[in-house]
């Protein structure tokens, strides 16, 4: 006699992500120390903004692009955060890590630490992934046409080092109007101080 196995739409996710508890133990290791940025001459500059001791943003500053070759971004990332951010993947709906985080704080790039999104403009777009309805500064996010899916979408990159976060589309919540879909691999969360 054949036995039937039914799994709740949980399990079923877990499973997806590769195993129960796969939330709790998304490990991240934001990129940092003093060889950020590139000291050659050459380097390309970006105007960015960084986050202020309240939290906010700061006037523009224009620096050097943090970049770094493709065997130093493997040693500094976990192999998902490398797939993703480097190699343009996407993690599987409902199983990042920063999807139910609702504490206040800023999202970071998880390869040079640049500020890119503000959990006050996080909302809940059932679509399994991290969303906001506005960056935390419009310098901080570069855009640029993706057609790897046959049609037509909007990648979003972090200006300073050129990581990719997600996809921004035009189906968010007033007062934009736009989803920044973000992969939580990309990301790593700073409290703000309470």
């Amino acid at each position: 006699m054949k036995s039937l196995l039914l799994l709740s739409a949980p399990a079923l996710l877990m499973l997806a992500c590769g195993g129960y508890g796969n939330q709790a133990r998304v490990e991240t290791r934001p990129v940092s120390g003093d060889n950020l940025a590139v000291s050659d001459s050459t380097a390309r500059m970006v105007v960015v903004r960084f986050a202020g001791p309240d939290g906010r943003p700061t006037k523009p500053e224009t620096v050097a692009m943090v970049v770094k070759p493709d065997s130093v971004w493997r040693e500094l990332l976990t192999a998902e955060q490398y797939r993703i951010t480097r190699g343009k993947g996407t993690e599987p709906a409902f199983c990042g890590g920063l999807l139910y985080n609702k504490e206040p704080g800023i999202y970071r790039c998880v390869c040079c630490s640049l500020p890119l999104f503000a959990s006050d403009a996080k909302f809940e777009s059932g679509t399994g992934w991290p969303s906001f309805y506005r960056p935390f500064a419009k310098e901080n996010i570069t855009e640029q046409d993706d057609w790897s899916l046959g049609t037509k979408r909007t990648e979003i990159l972090c200006t300073l080092c050129e990581a990719h976060l997600g996809h921004v589309f035009t189906d968010g919540p007033p007062p934009t109007g736009l989803r920044y879909c973000l992969n939580s691999a990309s990301l790593v969360f700073t409290p703000l101080p309470r």
